[in-house]
C-alpha cells in the first residue's frame, strides 16, 4: 500500500501497481514512486537505477500488459462469471423454463402442480415424459441449484459456447478501462500529491486511493452501458429454438425498447443504460480498499524471499498467490453489492428501473432473502475473482520483470 517500505523488494520492482478487476475489465496503474515527504536526501546509485529502469518502462508498456490480462482473465474464468449472474438472477425471479401458448391450454388441463415445458432440457434427461406426440421435462429440470448445476445446464441445453457468453462485451470494457483509468489515476494522483506534499504531508500516503478511486468513478461511468449489457447478456437466455441470442448492440437497443426513448422524456430514456452504475461504484470502490491493504503485505513478504535472484516463475508465483488470497477475500465481503447491481441491472419493469435505487434493492434482497439473498453466488464470485486478480497481477507484473530484464541487458 502507499506509503509502505520497500525494503527487501527486488530491484526490478521499485513501484506496486494498482489494479481493477471486478466487471470482468482490468487496468493496471503503477504506484506513485515519490512517498517521502522528509527533507530530501540525496539518492542512492541503487535508488536511480531501479527508478531509471522502471521509467523506461513506458505507458504503452503498461497499456499493452494491462490489456493482455484482462483478456486473458477474461477468457479463463468466464464461465464462473455467467454462473453467477444466472443464480443471482434466478434468484431476483427470472425463469429459465421455456413455455409455448400453444401447449398451455393442454397443460393447464392436467393442473397447475402438472404443468410441464414444451421442451426436454437435454436428450439425456430421465425425468422427461411423454405427452401426446411431445417429451417434456419439468420446470424444476431448468432451475439452477449451485454453480456446478449452472455450468452442467447450460451446457446440455445451449452449448459449451454459452458458458462464454458476454465474453466480447468483458474484452469491449478492457480497452476503454485501460485507455480512461490510467491516464486518468497518473494525472489525478501528481495533482493531488503535489497538493497534499505542500499543504498535507499527513494524507500523502493516502494519494493512490484518492486518485484511484476517482479515475475507477470516472472508467466506472464511462463503460457503465457496456457492463449493463454483459450482465444481460449473460443472465438472459435464448428460449426461442434457433434464434441467435442478441450482442452487444441488440441488448443495448432492447434496454432502450423498453423504457420509450422517442417520447417528451428521451433524455430520461436514455438515463437507463446507466442503471445499477451507483451499485457497480458502491461495490468496486471497497472492493479495491480491501483488496490491495491486503494484497500489498502478502506480495511484499513473498517477493522479499525471493530477492533479486528470481525468476520469471517465482515472480509469477509470488504475484498469483497473493492476488488469488486478496481477491478471494474482497470479492467475499462484497458480495451483496454485486448481487444488487445484477438485480438492477437484469430489472425490465420501466418503472423500477427508473425510479428504484440502491438502498432501496439492498433492502428489497434483505427483505426476501435474507442473509442469504445477500450473498447469493458467492461461490462463483469468489471462484472468478481470486484467479482473476491473481492472473492480472501476475501477467502485469511478469512483463514488467522482463522488460527490466531487457532494459539491465542492453
Amino acid at each position: 500500500m502507499a506509503g509502505c517500505s520497500r525494503s527487501g523488494l527486488p530491484k526490478w520492482m521499485p513501484a506496486a501497481t494498482r489494479v481493477e478487476f471486478d466487471g470482468g475489465s482490468s487496468g493496471n496503474v503503477p504506484e506513485s514512486d515519490s512517498h517521502s515527504t522528509s527533507s530530501p536526501q540525496p539518492p542512492s546509485a541503487s535508488r536511480l537505477g531501479s527508478a531509471s529502469s522502471d521509467s523506461q518502462t513506458g505507458f504503452g508498456e503498461r497499456a499493452l500488459s494491462a490489456a493482455g490480462a484482462a483478456v486473458i482473465s477474461a477468457v479463463l474464468v468466464n464461465p464462473l462469471d455467467v454462473a453467477k449472474t444466472r443464480l443471482q438472477a434466478q434468484a431476483a425471479g427470472v425463469s429459465y423454463y421455456p413455455t409455448q401458448h400453444q401447449y398451455e391450454r393442454r397443460f393447464a388441463s392436467l393442473g397447475p402442480s402438472t404443468m410441464f415445458s414444451d421442451l426436454r432440457c437435454s436428450p439425456s434427461c430421465t425425468r422427461a415424459a411423454i405427452f401426446g406426440t411431445e417429451s417434456v421435462c419439468p420446470p424444476d429440470c431448468f432451475q439452477y441449484k449451485g454453480t456446478m448445476d449452472v455450468i452442467n445446464k447450460v451446457v446440455r441445453q445451449e452449448g459449451f459456447a454459452r458458458l462464454w457468453r458476454g465474453t466480447n462485451a468483458s474484452l469491449a470494457l478492457a480497452v476503454p478501462t485501460v485507455g480512461i483509468y490510467l491516464p486518468c489515476y497518473d494525472i489525478f494522483r501528481n495533482w493531488i500529491e503535489e497538493f497534499t506534499v505542500c499543504n498535507a504531508p499527513i494524507l500523502t500516503p493516502c494519494v493512490p486511493l484518492f486518485a484511484g478511486t476517482l479515475a475507477r468513478s470516472l472508467a466506472c461511468i464511462s463503460c457503465s452501458p457496456i457492463e449493463l449489457a454483459r450482465t444481460r447478456m449473460q443472465a438472459y437466455k435464448e428460449l426461442r429454438p434457433g434464434v441467435k441470442p442478441p450482442g452487444i448492440w441488440k441488448t443495448l437497443v432492447g434496454v432502450l425498447s423498453s423504457v420509450g426513448t422517442n417520447d417528451n422524456h428521451n433524455l430520461r430514456g436514455y438515463r437507463v443504460l446507466w442503471t445499477g452504475m451507483g451499485a457497480q461504484l458502491a461495490r468496486d470502490v471497497p472492493f479495491s480498499a480491501i483488496c490491495w491493504p491486503t494484497l500489498e503485505p502478502i506480495r511484499r513478504r513473498l517477493l522479499s524471499v525471493v530477492g533479486d535472484e528470481g525468476n520469471a516463475a517465482s515472480v509469477l508465483g509470488a504475484n498469483f498467490s497473493a492476488g488469488f488470497v486478496a481477491g478471494s477475500i474482497a470479492a467475499f465481503a462484497t458480495c451483496p453489492l454485486d448481487v444488487v447491481k445484477t438485480r438492477r441491472q437484469i430489472e425490465k419493469d420501466p418503472s423500477r428501473v427508473l425510479n428504484m435505487t440502491t438502498r432501496q434493492t439492498l433492502a428489497e434482497v434483505w427483505r426476501t432473502g435474507g442473509l442469504k439473498g445477500l450473498f447469493t453466488g458467492v461461490g462463483p464470485r469468489v471462484g472468478r475473482a481470486g484467479p482473476s486478480v491473481g492472473i492480472v497481477v501476475s501477467f502485469y507484473e511478469v512483463v514488467k520483470y522482463i522488460l527490466h530484464q531487457r532494459n539491465a541487458d542492453s
